[in-house]
């Protein structure tokens, strides 16, 4: 049990748990610290020196993030010495740093900026000594910009100690040090996945996704193209924060009407292919569980996660579902299955997903995406880029009268809708697989031991005729490496693994904190999301995949029935081996099946 102990902070007395840092003690009874480089998601580096504090008999300022609180411990958030000591380093900072605010995507994001602004600082009026570095555009999903890095260190925390990807490092010591890739080869030459964390845990804006803005405006703008959109669940709960609504505001049908009002043809939702998907991968679960398959299947959705499987664990890619993300579905079918039925030439289609991920711009260029005999996804735009895209059109969006999407690929399930949050895949596949294993429906469909934010969960349902399911759900490619070296270790000792089902998101609390979720993206808003998705979900008529009406329409008029020919051909993919060192593609891992 933690002992508490007593403080001052600024005079006054609090008890606090004695685990507790400075800045976590007085963040507790709401006492502000400036800082930079903490945040309180990561473990801090303490790398910035803006948290400095005043403890009573130590002759230097200690800094907050990591000074561990004691019994009797004065301290001093304010004073003249620790206004000046803070400014110096700000100054020092913005000296090093390229200040091209109006222009910069954090711009009013940017907690350098609000720093510097709050302190009184003119960035204008500094001496500017720069790095001599270019910008890397190596990557289809992220652009790094060192001029505007600040060396706070929290992509390399998230990406090495969170994610275990292991994609940036720090080059050289002291005034040297830069923050980098490998050899300065670029993104795209390291194993990143492309989850986009890093641009989420960036104060400024030196890491962002790649921006498809102005191609799609182009698209939309251009008479002889039919651009159709998706938008995937966890964009209903994360795009009204950014206008003053509450936190979790579910904006399904604002969201409807504001991009009917940006100009797209046709407005669906991704939540369809997502309980199409259940079908294709629920079918591919209980087929291996009637053939006593002892590998696991693997939930192949979060693209992130299926780079992260192709670099490290290649030898696992048999156990991976080979049907596409719902966002790849809906690409394939808006050329094929959509272009029929409106008799549109699939040539003039753009199919543009609006999406929380940054990885799915990687996604998106896969060349073995290509099934409808064009790339079947043709932009990806993150959260972030679909705000700007609001805002250019001059949308009030808080007051938007609502809309309905269009018909055909739209209509959702509950299930659908919680694919948003971590565990809700598992949730969803369980709800169908129940089915489609006993012909009978399950009656309690909410699985609470998958839900949550706890790193990996695992369950088990019993399931008649078959015995216990056995599951697990895993968030964070951190977790995601746990789960794998167990099904790794398991297998190669007796040959069989210890869940049937497992589902892995590359991002911490699933899609709803993907990277290319609004700025200031904490646990606490991810979980905030969930929590919505999940509400949505009971306020629906239809809870589970298998009763979607519009699924069962595509399948009777077009697919022929789940996993059959025609939706193996359209809806299932195969994966890679690659290189740890860059990323690139060794050989081939997996066929179709």
């Amino acid at each position: 049990m933690v002992k508490n102990v007593n403080v001052w902070i600024d005079g006054k007395e609090y008890e606090v748990p004695e685990n507790m840092t400075i800045i976590e003690a007085a963040d507790k009874h709401g006492i502000y610290i400036p800082t930079l480089c903490y945040h309180p998601d990561l473990p801090p580096t303490a790398n910035c020196g803006v948290c400095v504090v005043e403890l009573d008999g130590s002759p230097v300022p200690k800094r907050a993030c990591t000074t561990p609180v004691a019994e009797g411990m004065k301290v001093v958030t304010n004073s003249l010495k620790l206004r000046s000591y803070r400014k110096t380093l700000v100054e020092m900072i913005l000296s090093n740093h390229e200040v091209v605010c109006p222009t910069c995507v954090a711009n009013n994001k940017c907690e350098l900026q609000t720093l510097a602004n709050n302190m009184g600082i003119d960035p204008y009026k500094l001496p500017t000594i720069l790095p001599d570095t270019e910008v890397d555009y190596s990557s289809p999903s992220i652009i790094r910009d060192p001029k505007k890095c600040i060396a706070c260190g929290r992509c390399i925390t998230i990406c090495n100690e969170i994610q275990t990807v292991f994609a940036l490092t720090n080059s050289a010591r002291g005034i040297e040090s830069e923050i980098t890739t490998a050899y300065g080869r670029g993104i795209a030459n390291s194993p990143c996945v492309n989850c986009g964390q890093c641009t989420v845990y960036c104060p400024t804006g030196a890491l962002r996704e790649r921006s498809e803005v102005d191609e799609v405006w182009d698209a939309i703008l251009d008479p002889d193209k039919h651009v159709i959109v998706q938008e995937a669940p966890s964009i209903r709960v994360s795009l009204g924060e950014e206008f003053g609504m509450p936190l979790g505001t579910v904006t399904a049908k604002k969201m409807y009407a504001a991009l009917r009002r940006i100009g797209f043809d046709s407005v669906m939702d991704t939540n369809f292919m997502a309980d199409l998907t259940i079908m294709e991968e629920g079918t591919e679960c209980v087929n291996r569980l009637k053939a006593g398959e002892k590998r696991p299947l693997i939930t192949s959705c979060s693209p992130g996660w299926v780079k992260f499987m192709e670099t490290y664990y290649p030898d696992l890619a048999d156990c991976v579902s080979t049907a596409k993300s719902p966002m790849s579905m809906f690409g394939v079918l808006s050329k094929t299955f959509y272009a029929e039925e409106h008799n549109i030439d699939p040539s003039k289609i753009v199919s543009v997903a609006i999406m929380p991920c940054t990885a799915k711009k990687f996604e998106a260029r896969r060349p073995e995406l290509r099934d409808s005999g064009y790339q079947d996804t043709d932009y990806v735009l993150t959260t972030r880029e679909l705000l700007r895209m609001i805002k250019e059109a001059g949308i009030d969006f808080a007051n938007i009268a609502e809309e309905e999407p269009d018909a055909g690929m739209s209509f959702y399930s509950g299930a659908g809708t919680i694919f948003g949050a971590t565990g809700g895949v598992m949730e969803a596949a369980i709800r169908s697989a129940y089915t489609l294993v006993t012909g009978e429906e399950l009656e309690d469909i909410e699985i609470c031991e998958v839900r949550g934010f706890e790193g990996i969960k695992e369950a088990s349902i019993n399931i008649p005729g078959f015995g216990d399911l056995n599951v697990a759900v895993a968030h964070g490619l951190g977790n995601a490496r746990k789960v794998m070296d167990r099904v790794r270790a398991s297998l190669a000792e007796t040959g069989e693994s210890p869940w049937h089902f497992i589902e892995i998101m590359a991002c911490p609390g699933g899609c709803v904190g993907g990277g290319g979720q609004p700025y200031g993206n904490d646990i606490a808003s991810r979980a905030r999301r969930g929590l919505a998705l999940y509400e949505e979900d009971c306020s629906l008529p239809v809870r589970k995949s298998h009763h979607n009406p519009e699924v069962q329409r595509i399948y009777e008029k077009y697919l022929g029935a789940p996993n059959s020919p025609l939706a193996q051909k359209l809806l299932h993919t195969h994966y890679f081996k690659r290189s740890i060192s860059d990323g690139s593609v060794v050989a081939e891992a997996t066929k179709k099946h």
